[in-house]
C-alpha cells in the first residue's frame, strides 16, 4: 500500500511531494529577494511604436547618497527583428550634481556575426544587457541625470522598444 503525502500525525513532519515543493518555494523566495537587494536604480524608457529618434534620447535621474561604496552600471536594450543592424553605437551624457557633463560613447554587437539575435528572449522581441561601466565611484552626493542617444546613421531607428538602466551596488550587498 502506497503512502500518501501530507503530514504525520504523530510527529507532524510534512511527508512526501509536498515538503519538497515548500522546501523549493522558499529557496526560489530567498534567492529572488537577496539578487534585488543590490539594485539601487532601475528604470526603462519606452520608445513609442518601436522607433527611437537620435532627438528624444532615453533619459535618467538617480540619487545617490553614498560616495564611498562602487557601483555596476547596465543598459539594457529591447530590439525586434526589424532592428536594420548588427550593432548600436550609444552615446552616454552623464551630468553630476555639480553640474559637470561627461560623455562617453559605446558599442554593442546585437547580433554575432552570422546574423544571430543577442541577448535573452524568444520569438520577435530580443533584450540584450549592455554593461557600461563597473566597479565605479560617484565622487559627488545628489542627483546624477542620464541621458542615451543613439549614434546611428538614421535618424529614425526602427525596431527599439525600450532602453533601460540599472544600477547596482559592486558587491552585491545592501546597505
Amino acid at each position: 500500500m502506497k503512502e500518501r503525502d501530507g503530514t504525520d500525525h504523530i510527529t507532524g513532519k510534512m511527508t512526501g511531494s509536498k515538503s519538497k515543493l515548500i522546501i523549493a518555494a522558499l529557496l526560489l523566495a530567498a534567492a529572488t529577494a537577496g539578487c534585488d537587494r543590490s539594485v539601487r536604480y532601475s528604470e526603462n524608457y519606452s520608445l513609442e511604436g518601436g522607433k527611437w529618434s537620435m532627438y528624444d534620447p532615453a533619459r535618467y535621474a538617480c540619487t545617490i547618497d553614498d560616495t564611498v561604496k562602487t557601483y555596476n552600471i547596465r543598459l539594457s536594450l529591447r530590439t525586434s527583428s526589424d532592428y536594420p543592424y548588427r550593432n548600436i553605437y550609444l552615446f552616454v551624457v552623464t551630468t553630476f550634481p555639480s553640474g559637470t557633463v561627461v560623455t562617453d560613447t559605446l558599442q554593442a554587437m546585437v547580433t554575432d556575426e552570422k546574423g544571430k539575435w543577442l541577448g535573452r528572449g524568444t520569438g520577435d522581441i530580443r533584450e540584450l544587457s549592455i554593461p557600461y561601466k563597473s566597479n565605479v565611484y560617484f565622487p559627488e552626493q545628489g542627483e546624477y541625470h542620464f541621458r542615451v542617444i543613439h549614434g546611428m546613421r538614421d535618424t529614425l531607428l526602427n525596431g527599439v522598444y525600450d532602453m533601460g538602466m540599472k544600477i547596482s551596488l559592486m558587491d552585491g550587498k545592501a546597505k
